[in-house]
């Protein structure tokens, strides 16, 4: 396989598993499947990680993050 085929592949995963992420947070369905809501939110927690909170935020969101996966396995 060529090269870029295997990184085409491993980016179509990396995507679909992040948009699964946003359908198990139960995004979609709170925000009425609004694509532009979404995205709001998504660029608020991209000033947080640009700020002086990102230590902070990364913390708390992997320790929430690493709980829920461990009840829901």
């Amino acid at each position: 396989m060529r090269e870029w085929q295997v990184k085409r592949r491993e980016r179509t995963r990396q995507l679909i598993e992040l948009g699964g992420l946003v359908v198990k947070a139960g995004l979609v369905e709170l925000a009425d499947d609004d694509r532009a809501t979404l995205y709001g939110a998504f660029l608020t927690v991209a000033a947080k990680l640009g700020g002086d909170e990102r230590e902070q935020a990364l913390v708390l969101w992997k320790r929430k993050g690493k709980r829920a996966f461990e009840r829901n396995q």
